[in-house]
């Protein structure tokens, strides 16, 4: 497997990168657009180039429930996965991890050439591995058309990860891949002949499907890590004057109720 400079471990079914390159020391939120699209882009281009070249391979379009699931996991900092991956409009989520040793080792386009790149253990005519390519198969699943990601800064570390920080970058896909048994795409016939729509970098495009939806949903463990600090601005300073209100009301209907010595 060749990767940029750097250690790489490998933990089951996961991927963990050691990458000394700087990116970028302030991480994007699920509503940065160009995060947004380079999440995006960078699994399109691995889902057109395939090899050998698919004749089913669906565009990957973002969608917002699951970066929302995906932003929920991703501030547990925990290195394993989701077991309650559930989005409103599809009956099943796939999911792919990486972790990295810090904020600065992240970037969205090393961390999916990193997955990509086990496609060299994957082999299509035999449908075997001969290692880890759970997450080649699942960014190249054709059937796969929606994709939400989130990055998340660790500054106690990734659970399960012995690093002192780190940082996780989940993603997470509908309908999910990796189905058993099955091949992430089909061949024979020219790119785009076994699905419906119109053809585009050799990936199936419709104006329905490739729609971005909103969706007004909290999972669990999705509020913002500033939520302690909104408390505190807001609901600490009206507690205080309650609390005073009601002091003052007691000393005027009850003078006798306080003793001073």
């Amino acid at each position: 497997m060749s990767v940029s400079p750097g250690l790489v471990l490998l933990l089951g079914a996961w991927t963990v990168q050691l990458d000394p390159g700087v990116c970028s020391l302030r991480l994007p939120d699920i509503s940065d657009r160009r995060f947004v699209e380079e999440c995006v882009r960078q699994h399109n281009a691995a889902r057109s180039s395939v090899d050998p070249a698919a004749s089913d391979m669906l565009y990957m379009s973002w969608d917002e429930a699951l970066a929302i699931t995906a932003r929920a996991w991703s501030r547990r900092c925990e290195w394993e996965h989701n077991p309650r991956r559930s989005h409103p409009d599809f009956r099943s989520v796939g999911e792919n991890l990486w972790a990295g040793s810090s904020p600065s080792s992240f970037s969205v386009k090393k961390a999916i050439e990193l997955w990509v790149n086990e496609s060299q253990d994957y082999s299509f005519q035999r449908n075997d591995c001969r290692g880890v390519c759970g997450h080649y198969t699942q960014v190249a699943w054709a059937s796969s058309y929606k994709v939400g990601c989130a990055v998340q800064s660790c500054p106690n570390g990734v659970k399960g990860v012995p690093w002192k920080e780190g940082v996780i970058f989940v993603c997470n896909y509908a309908p999910a891949g990796n189905v058993n048994g099955g091949r992430p795409y089909q061949t024979g016939g020219a790119p785009c002949s076994r699905c419906d729509g119109y053809c585009a970098d050799k990936l199936c495009r419709s104006k329905e499907r490739d729609v971005e939806k909103r969706y007004s949903r909290t999972p669990d463990g999705d509020s913002a890590p500033t939520s302690g600090y909104v408390s505190i601005v807001t609901v600490r300073p009206i507690a205080l004057v309650l609390t005073f209100a009601a002091a003052f009301a007691v000393r005027y209907f009850y003078p006798d109720v306080f003793c001073y010595e």
